[in-house]
Order: C-alpha cells, then structure tokens, then sequence
C-alpha cells in the first residue's frame, strides 16, 4: 500500500520560477515547495546567483527544489552547494547522504525504478512541455509506492482537482500550466491552481 493518505490536503510545489516576485507570490498563495530549473537547455533555466535570489525571499517553512537534467556531476555538485530542501534529477546521479538534500527521481512507464538514494518519485512525462500524465500508470504507480509520489504534467487549476481525486499522489508540480509563456508566471493562475489543490477530495 502506498504512502498517498485519503484524507489529506496534497502538498503543492510551484516550479520554473525565474524571478523573486513569483516566489514570493507562490508562497503567499500556499505553496508548500518552490522550484527552479538549472544546468538545462530549458527557457526557464537560470543561474546559481539567480536561484539563490529567489530562494531567498521564502520563509523557513517553505521547501526549495531544484530541478535538473545535467549528466555534469560537477554541475550537480553546484546544485547541492546551494542547499535546496530538494533535488530533482533525472540522471542517475548518485547523492550522498551528508549532502543535506532530499532526492527526487523521474518515474517512467518502462517498469524500472531509477538507480540511487530516492526520497521520492515524480510522474512527469511533460518537464514544462505541459503534455499530459498517463492516468492508469500515474494511479497505478501512486498506489503501490512505498515512497511519496509526485504528480506532474500538463496539470491546470482546471483539472488540477480531477487529477488528484483519481491518482492521489502526496503532491502535485506544475510548470506551464499557470504561466503566460515559458518562465513568465501568472500570479492569479497559481492562486487558482493552489486553491484547487488544497479543496480537492
């Protein structure tokens, strides 16, 4: 049986940002995690400084991610040298354990877990694209974790709800799903899409 509890408010973790204002924004709408993309081609990807900035104006009880696809460990070792609460890789880095952070690993449809010390599992297909989750995997996958699982990809605070009510992940991740062009967030969209979250049964 996995971790995923009926009746519980699902964490809710805003990622792509790209500036403070956004951070600060996704914060007081309720976020429970922020993410930032770096060492990746993505139009969303910024800098160490950049993330550092923008993790800066968050409050101790809201987690920082950073979201990464580079296969550089000496990148990676950048990444860590930040102190986000989490990693998101999908190459199979290995973390060690007194790097303070908790790892998040891509699962896919093939059947394999990734490699290496996890903490926790995203369903994601999408990386930003906002194509859609497979539904029959991402419930199945969700229901037989014995590790938190983490829904994204092509979620909206129009299907946010639906999604949550048929997967019941522990949390969900959106990208492009509350912006008006890639990195470019729109504040009233993430206080939709959190709203949506957290009221979703």
């Amino acid at each position: 049986m996995g971790m995923q509890q009926e009746e519980r408010c699902v964490r809710v973790k805003i990622c792509g940002l790209t500036g403070p204002e956004d951070a600060a924004a996704a914060e007081r709408a309720g976020a429970d995690a922020v993410g930032v993309v770096m060492c990746s081609d993505s139009p969303r990807a910024v800098a160490a400084d950049d993330a550092r900035a923008i993790f800066s104006v968050l409050g101790p009880f809201t987690a920082t991610v950073v979201v990464t696809h580079t296969v550089f460990p000496e990148e990676l070792a950048g990444i860590l040298a930040l102190r986000p609460t989490a990693v998101q890789i999908t190459h199979p880095h290995e973390v060690p354990e007194d790097a303070g952070v908790r790892v998040i690993r891509v699962a896919g449809r093939g059947g394999r877990l990734p490699a290496g010390r996890t903490d926790a599992y995203i369903v994601d297909e999408s990386c930003g694209t906002g194509r859609a989750f497979d539904p029959v995997f991402a419930r199945a996958f969700a229901g037989q974790s014995r590790l938190p699982v983490i829904l994204a990809g092509g979620l909206t605070p129009e299907n946010v709800g639906a999604a949550i009510a048929a997967v019941r992940p522990y949390a969900v991740d959106v990208c492009s799903g509350v912006e008006t062009a890639p990195g470019v967030k729109d504040h009233d969209l993430i206080r939709r899409f959190i709203a949506a979250a957290k009221g979703a049964r």
